[in-house]
């Protein structure tokens, strides 16, 4: 990629363009709805962000939970277990991912739940608590 990516917000938007995805070469910004993977996990050497556009997400950590309304953002560094979901209602945001991330994601999608232990150290990262 040699241009820069500037996409403006939902309502200046023409009706077909699709949500930003942009990929770098030290991280990666994508446009999500949804929740995460519905585990408490950990990246051992990925720091990871959201900055929530609309909606709400609320974060699980191993202390305690956070609500984070639209125009908050949340910096997650390595090391730190997290999970995050949904509060009510669709909720849409900006995930910041390094290359690393964006390709155990794709991994995980592409796998059966009880995979993600062997798949999750393959890249560093660990399930810490799983509610399935």
């Amino acid at each position: 990629m040699n241009e820069p990516i500037i996409v403006p917000d939902s309502a200046a938007r023409s009706s077909g363009q699709q949500p930003i995805e942009a990929i770098g070469q030290s991280f990666d910004l994508y446009e999500w709805t949804g929740s995460g993977p519905g585990y408490l996990h950990v990246h051992y050497a990925d720091d990871e962000a959201w900055h929530v556009l609309e909606g709400t997400l609320t974060f699980r950590f191993a202390d305690r939970q956070v609500e984070a309304p639209a125009g908050t953002s949340v910096f997650v560094p390595a090391g730190v277990a997290h999970d995050y979901f949904e509060a009510a209602g669709p909720t849409r945001y900006l995930i910041v991912l390094t290359p690393r991330l964006r390709e155990l994601i794709s991994a995980l999608y592409a796998a059966p739940f009880q995979e993600h232990p062997t798949i999750m150290r393959q890249f560093k990262s660990a399930i810490i608590e799983s509610f399935e």
